[in-house]
């Protein structure tokens, strides 16, 4: 039953106007809110967890007064813990074991005023740029229902997409708000490294790669949610600069004159689809005719040196977290427990020497100086956020050859054989062929946004990918503002999930 038909003609901040002014109550939105996640989640498979009615208490009782008062909200269910409820990151040990505490990014999505209405799929502890985790199935894009969403915060992508909520939390380590924001058709910014707090239990997520946020159908939503949530927390071992003023004010001044690079060449795959290059070369006409000095440029990356010290890094920290969830059960962790990809990361992860680590790290935050240097001579870098519109589901995963080989090494503990077998790098070559340029600005990191500039002759959504200097995320937002006022894309939606 609809309460609010309305509800998919407004943004956050419009829908807790209309609930600061009274003109619907806060329980009218929730009620609406779930009535759609009721009505489309069976075809997207968004959100995995629900949390019905603890929201009809809150919207109930008084609210904070924050910019957001009474908005509904989805947490994508991997590092944003809720008292009492489970975070699974995706995986099937970790499904019914619920949470001590609220994490202090969520306490601050409160303290914004959302409620929350549940938890929404990620792939295994976010590892991948696709949302098919076996322990919740697949997320479908709305856009078309047999092509992935992205990932990993595909389910929060989704269920935005399909007008559910109008923003959603998410959290990106190689990609993982802009890369679903690009193939689902929204806003999605990565903030600059210590923006957001990653408290009280992790001191930084992937050695400062990874920051939270959201993605929203609107600029204004990214601005204000940032506002409400920046800023170092307890124990904080960095923190971004402070901005001179509110992001929410930023989205509505001019930006002036940039200087801007772009590229189409794929920092770490091999080939960019035509549309893709497409979406690029109308953008950088926008730019041209926004009055924006626009120069094909870009940072030199060493593609093969680069991949293998960001899979070190990761395959380390995926080592860590099977244990870390293991110990969570009560029990001592098996390969048997966990999906083919994140089963190979972790033998890799045992494998390394602590020296081999160090030297990724040590490679990957060089590598950030070189990048960092080249934006000295430029405000912002445009890029295709990804190689390829939205890939059909089940395409980037392992093969079934590559999963039994995995099972096998597996079962006989020796990681060695990985790489003896040639297995390790068709996965990885597959996944940085999808997501070529978002990885260096997690370890660079810059702030960089997705935002929803161009679809092709299928209708798919291919986003634009722009890199801003370390701290800046001011000109990110501005120039956004300036395209969404240019270009507008809040309208335009899928079919079926208006």
């Amino acid at each position: 039953m609809n309460t609010f038909p309305e509800f998919h003609k407004y943004d956050g901040l419009g829908l807790a106007e209309l609930v600061k002014t009274k003109q619907i109550s806060a329980a009218d939105v929730i009620e609406e809110a779930i009535s759609r996640i009721e009505a489309h989640n069976p075809k997207i498979n968004a959100v995995i967890y629900k949390m019905y009615a603890q929201a009809r208490k809150e919207a109930q009782s008084e609210l904070p007064d924050g910019p957001f008062k009474g908005v509904p909200f989805l947490l994508k269910d991997m590092h944003a813990t809720v008292e009492g409820a489970p975070t699974s990151c995706g995986t099937r040990i970790l499904k019914d074991i619920p949470q001590p505490h609220d994490s202090e990014i969520v306490r601050r999505f409160r303290a914004a005023g959302v409620i929350l209405l549940g938890k929404t799929n990620v792939p295994e502890f976010s590892l991948l740029p696709y949302t098919e985790p076996e322990a919740f199935g697949p997320t479908n894009n709305p856009w078309d229902l047999t092509r992935t969403p992205g990932g990993s915060s595909g389910g929060s992508a989704a269920a935005v997409a399909a007008r559910m909520v109008p923003l959603a939390g998410g959290a990106d380590g190689g990609g993982s708000i802009r890369i679903p924001a690009s193939c689902c058709g929204l806003f999605g910014l990565k903030p600059t490294r210590g923006r957001t707090p990653t408290g009280p239990d992790v001191g930084d997520i992937w050695r400062g790669f990874a920051q939270e946020h959201v993605l929203t159908r609107s600029v204004r939503d990214s601005a204000a949610m940032l506002d409400a949530t920046a800023g170092p927390d307890v124990g904080a071992p960095y923190y971004a600069p402070e901005p001179k003023r509110p992001y929410l004010q930023e989205v509505t001044t001019e930006p002036g004159r940039l200087r801007i690079a772009f590229t189409a060449h794929p920092f770490l795959g091999h080939a960019v689809h035509e549309d893709c290059r497409k979406g690029l070369e109308a953008t950088v006409h926008l730019l041209e005719q926004l009055g924006h000095e626009v120069i094909e440029a870009a940072p030199q990356i060493d593609r093969e040196a680069f991949a293998i010290a960001f899979v070190t890094m990761i395959a380390a920290e995926t080592r860590d977290e099977i244990d870390w969830a293991a110990g969570l059960a009560g029990r001592k962790s098996s390969y048997a427990d966990f999906e083919t990809g994140t089963s190979a990361l972790a033998l890799l992860g045992q494998a390394f020497s602590a020296g081999k680590y160090a030297n990724a790290l040590n490679y990957l935050m060089a590598s950030a100086r070189d990048v960092g240097r080249f934006f000295e001579g430029y405000d912002v870098l445009l890029t295709p956020t990804l190689s390829q519109p939205p890939v059909l589901t089940g395409s980037l995963q392992p093969t079934g050859a590559e999963r039994f080989m995995v099972a096998l090494v597996g079962r006989l503990n020796a990681a060695w054989l990985l790489n003896a077998l040639g297995i390790i790098k068709p996965l990885a070559d597959k996944t940085f062929d999808f997501m070529p340029y978002t990885p260096v600005f997690n370890a660079s990191g810059q702030p960089a946004m997705s935002a929803p500039l161009y679809w092709n002759e299928a209708g798919l959504p291919i986003g634009m990918h722009f890199v801003g200097r370390f701290g800046d995320e001011a000109t990110l937002f501005r120039l956004a503002g300036q395209l969404e006022r240019a270009q507008p894309w809040f309208e335009r939606a899928p079919a079926d999930f208006s």
